[in-house]
C-alpha cells in the first residue's frame, strides 16, 4: 500500500526533551496519520525540514532566537504554514503579541491534550487547501559591499562602535547602515538578522 502523496507533517519546536517526548504521544494519539518531526531551535528546525510541515508548533521561551522573535522568520520561510504558539504562560498580553505578530492560534501547555488536538484540528481545517509552496532558495537581498561588511561584523556580535571603529565610520554612518541590512533581511533585530542571512548564505 503506497503512503499518501501529502502526508499530515507537523514540526514541533521545543527546546525540552521531555515535553516534545510527551506532546508527540499526545499528537500521534489524536492525530494517527500524522508525521511528527522535532526540533530544539529555530535553527536546527530550518536546517532539518525539506519540504514545508503542514503546521508548525512553536514554544514561545526558547534558546537564542524566541518563539516571538521566530514566528517572522518561519512565516518567510513557509508562507503559508501555520503557526501555533505554546506557552506555559497565557498571560492576555503574551496572546496578543503571538496573535499580532502571526500565530494561527495560541495553545497553553496546560491544556488537556483534547484541546491541544481541537486547536490544531481547527487551525488546519481553517488553512487554504492548496499547498504552500516551499522557499528552498530564497533570494538573497542585494546587500552593498559596504553593507555586507557591517554585516559580517553584526553577526561577529560586535557592536555599532566597535564597527565603527573597525571600519573608520562614524557610529551615525554604521547605525544607516545596521538599519538599512535589518530593512533588507525584513528583521527587527541582530540576532534575527544573524538567523536570517545564515540562512539565505550571506554568511556561513
Amino acid at each position: 500500500m503506497n503512503p499518501p502523496a501529502n502526508p499530515l507533517q507537523i514540526l514541533l519546536i521545543d527546546d525540552h526533551a521531555l515535553f516534545r517526548s510527551g506532546l508527540k504521544l499526545v499528537l500521534l494519539g489524536g492525530l494517527p496519520d500524522a508525521l511528527v518531526l522535532e526540533a530544539e531551535s529555530l535553527e536546527q528546525a530550518v536546517r532539518q525540514a525539506g519540504q514545508p510541515p503542514s503546521l508548525v508548533l512553536l514554544d514561545i521561551q526558547l534558546k537564542g532566537v524566541n518563539g516571538l522573535e521566530g514566528l517572522g522568520l518561519l512565516k518567510q520561510r513557509w508562507p503559508g504554514v501555520p503557526v501555533v504558539i505554546l506557552s506555559s504562560s497565557a498571560e492576555p498580553e503574551t496572546v496578543r503579541l503571538a496573535l499580532a505578530r502571526g500565530s494561527a492560534a495560541f495553545v497553553s501547555k496546560a491544556e488537556t491534550a483534547e484541546k491541544i488536538i481541537a486547536v490544531i484540528e481547527q487551525t488546519l481545517g481553517s488553512k487554504q487547501k492548496a499547498a504552500p509552496q516551499a522557499i528552498e532558495e530564497t533570494s538573497r537581498p542585494r546587500l552593498t559591499p559596504r553593507q555586507c561588511e557591517v554585516l559580517d561584523l553584526l553577526c561577529e556580535g560586535l557592536s555599532n562602535k566597535v564597527i565603527a571603529k573597525r571600519m573608520d565610520l562614524s557610529e551615525f554612518t554604521v547605525r544607516g547602515h545596521v538599519q538599512a541590512v535589518l530593512g533588507l533581511l525584513g528583521v527587527q533585530s541582530r540576532s534575527q538578522a544573524t538567523f536570517a542571512a545564515r540562512r539565505v548564505g550571506l554568511i556561513g
